[in-house]
């Protein structure tokens, strides 16, 4: 298919009835560009409002306007509107048309391919992390491939998740509660491996029994950099893949899939079908209405009575980001709701809509200043409020990357703790 086609295909989707209607809805009260992040950073970017509703009213073949690819998806925009307009979604559509008919840098699609990085780096994990430290290399990485020379990188492990659990012995006792299958993310395959162990751990602990099925990426990355058809065909194989994940019997019924990855579980939850417009496929439907965030699960379990946490104190207080893709899926603030059951925990959440790496925006070399400006406010609040507990903590892998790169503070996805303060240590290797 050509550029041409491509784009003409992008455009009759953003063109269908529903974004029609819903941008027609926008009163013009101008709560998206109070809350833009992005907008309060540069004026590089023409803010939600304009970029969204008010210029696709006027968007008509070629697009024109390079000023919207500096949007970086965080959602707030759609979140705040009152009249339910699909901002951000209308904005990410019209990025994709721009891309189909501009052509796609051969960066964006490299740094959409974590699992690629992952399996790359894994088995070289010393030489890689010290590679991605060595300051000429990454002056080289930023005039060749554009990938900023200061921007916030994964850190290599020299053992793969799935290599994790082909040596590990497992649960002493088989599930009482059940079964229940992970998703863990691509970066949780490879470079966050440590927060989806204590996961494991903690389900297993509550009486679960934890199926990881093979699983592949969500296509959640393509989609924000305009790969809107590789996004597709990525997100139906994963879904089919958690679906149809061995060790699940029909008689299991419809198996809650539990996830870490705070902006993976949004992509299966929302986002292929608001933004990639997937709404008949069997599938994609199906993990949809199962996936959990893990802190959403253990807060379901815990408001129905079904669990009760036997919790040591954690004496400390601590800085908590609910990352803005976390915010999006509208399930409130189970992560901090959680911690907060923990005695001696003091969580501070940090107020603001966004860290300012969204996936992978941060990371490119124009718009790594803009990603900085946006989450300076953050890695302050995060300096202020760790200052004794040297901790910080936050739902997503890229999120942490930046926060814990821009604050010089460590951190962690909330389940960390609460392996803790379960008295299963501050890592799966204490509960060995």
């Amino acid at each position: 298919m050509s550029r041409a086609e491509t784009a003409q295909k992008m455009r009759e989707r953003l063109n269908n009835e529903i974004r029609r209607a819903s941008l027609d809805n926008c009163v013009k009260c101008n709560i998206c560009e109070a809350t833009c992040p992005v907008l309060e950073a540069t004026p590089l970017f023409g803010g939600p409002k304009y970029s969204g509703p008010q210029a696709e009213r006027y968007r008509d073949g070629i697009s024109v306007d390079d000023s919207i690819d500096y949007c970086s998806s965080c959602g707030t925009c759609s979140v705040v509107c009152p009249q339910g307009v699909q901002v951000s979604e209308i904005i990410s559509l019209a990025k994709a048309v721009q891309k189909a008919q501009n052509g796609v840098p051969v960066r964006d699609r490299l740094i959409t391919n974590t699992v690629l990085m992952g399996q790359v780096m894994t088995p070289v994990a010393p030489i890689a992390n010290a590679a991605l430290k060595f300051k000429p290399l990454r002056k080289i990485m930023e005039a060749v491939v554009g990938i900023h020379e200061d921007a916030p990188m994964p850190t290599a492990q020299t053992q793969s998740l799935q290599g994790w659990l082909k040596k590990r012995k497992g649960p002493a006792v088989k599930g009482s509660r059940g079964k229940v299958v992970f998703f863990h993310g691509c970066a949780g395959g490879y470079f966050e491996t440590e927060a989806v162990k204590c996961a494991i751990q903690v389900l297993e602990y509550i009486g679960y029994e934890v199926i990881v099925p093979k699983q592949g990426c969500c296509g959640l990355a393509q989609q924000s950099n305009g790969l809107y058809e590789d996004a597709e065909k990525s997100v139906k194989k994963l879904a089919r893949q958690l679906r149809d994940a061995a060790g699940i019997s029909p008689d299991d019924g419809d198996v809650p899939i539990i996830s870490t990855a705070g902006s993976c579980g949004g992509m299966l939850k929302h986002e292929a079908r608001n933004y990639l417009g997937i709404r008949d496929d069997e599938a994609v439907n199906n993990v949809r209405e199962r996936v959990r965030d893990i802190s959403e699960f253990l807060m379901e379990l815990y408001d129905a009575g079904e669990v009760e946490f036997d919790f040591e104190p954690l004496n400390m207080k601590v800085p908590y980001h609910q990352p803005c893709q976390v915010r999006s899926q509208g399930m409130g603030s189970p992560a901090a709701d959680l911690m907060r059951l923990i005695p001696g925990l003091e969580v501070v959440e940090s107020g603001r809509s966004c860290c300012g790496i969204a996936g992978t925006y941060g990371l490119k070399k124009e718009k790594f200043e803009v990603a900085q400006k946006v989450g300076k406010p953050l890695f302050d609040m995060v300096q202020e409020t760790a200052v004794d507990s040297k901790i910080a903590v936050c739902d997503t892998e890229t999120c942490r990357w930046q926060i814990q790169k821009g604050s010089g503070v460590k951190t962690v996805h909330p389940i960390v703790l609460v392996h803790k303060a379960l008295g299963l240590g501050w890592t799966a290797d204490e509960n060995k």
